[in-house]
Formats: structure tokens, sequence, C-alpha cells
């Protein structure tokens, strides 16, 4: 797409205003590092344009505070306090929905995977934000926690805008089909190939 002109112009009988502001469903999937990064880059800029973002973190650790949430919480806060930018919130799933690290049966985890999903569902049914970031959301529906089917429903049906970000590896060939922006990151060299850990201001 040259310039941003789109390759092709449908024949849906919307006008070139109404098809550019349609919410968008993005996945960001595969082996490569940087899913999470670039879903988080997308909610700063979409902060910059005064939308409201939504985070909700699954997996992770909740005892791990990644950079991206002091960054957006700060943001959160200077809306606040300014006005500049919109409003954050950020559900760690370790305060509620989450399993890592935490004690209790697969049953256990299934459960708290399915209610934070239930919340979802109820903040995109009241139109709560403009941007939600559902990160490493694609590891809840591989492991049959949360149905898939009734995420791909739920989000192609959901009203007003609301642009949903999903990250993770595997995402399901259903919720890839459902989706209208889907990156597919590639693992070229790593390394953790040649021993070498995670450090500060890479990984967190």
């Amino acid at each position: 797409m040259p310039q941003g002109v789109p390759t092709t112009i449908p024949d849906d009988g919307l006008t070139t205003r109404e098809r550019r502001n349609r919410p968008l469903i993005v996945v960001n999937t595969g082996p490569g590092k940087g899913k999470s990064t670039a879903a988080f880059g997308l909610a700063m800029r979409g902060w910059n344009q005064g939308f409201s973002i939504g985070v909700f973190q699954f997996v992770k650790s909740a005892k791990w505070r990644i950079g991206e949430q002091t960054v957006l919480e700060r943001l959160g806060e200077l809306h606040e306090q300014t006005g500049e930018g919109g409003p954050v919130t950020w559900h760690k799933m370790g305060s509620g929905w989450s399993w890592s690290r935490k004690a209790g049966t697969e049953e256990d985890h299934a459960a708290d995977a399915a209610e934070g999903w239930a919340e979802i569902k109820r903040a995109l049914a009241e139109e709560r934000h403009d941007l939600y970031v559902l990160d490493e959301f694609t590891y809840p529906m591989k492991w049959g926690w949360v149905d898939v089917d009734d995420v791909v429903a739920t989000l192609t049906s959901r009203p007003g805008r609301q642009h949903v970000v999903i990250t993770g590896r595997h995402a399901d060939p259903r919720l890839v089909e459902a989706a209208n922006l889907v990156t597919e990151m590639g693992q070229v060299k790593h390394p953790m190939e040649v021993g070498q850990k995670g450090q500060r201001g890479i990984e967190w």
C-alpha cells in the first residue's frame, strides 16, 4: 500500500470516512519477540488521540511489573491531572484472574480465565474503552479455558467503535479469520539461543 493507498476499493456502500473509521480486531501472533511490545506501542498511540485504553493482561505473573504498565499508568495519571490523552485502566489478571505462579488446580485456573473473559465481555457490552489490549490472550483459548467461538462471536458483534488487540503465539485460525489486521512475527535470531537471558530495558 504505497503512501497509504488501499490496493482495492470494495463495493460495500460505505464512504471513505466510514470505511476508514471502522473498528479493528488486531492479532499479533507468531514465535518472534515483540507481539506485546507492538500492542502497547499502539496503546500509547491511541492514548495520544484521546482513546480510553483498557489493558487486560493474561498469563504473566501478577508479581512481574512490566515497564509498559508503569508508562501507561503514568499516562493515565497525566490524563486525570491535565486532561491530556485518554484514561487508562490496567487489569492485571493476577489480581483476580491469573493462573501464573498461583496455587490451584487446572480447573481453578480455567475458571479464573473464564471470569477474566467474562469481564472483558461486560466491558465491550458497556463500550468502556476505545482500545482494548488483550495481552497473551491466545493461550487461554489454546488451552481450552476460553471458548474460541464465543470470543469470535463477541468481538465481531461488539457495539460501537471499539478496537481490540490480541497478542500471543498460536492464534486460533478462527480468530485469525475474524481479525482485520494480523501480524505474524517470525524469529530469525534471539539472544537466548546463545545463552543470554532477558535484560533490563529490553524484556522488562
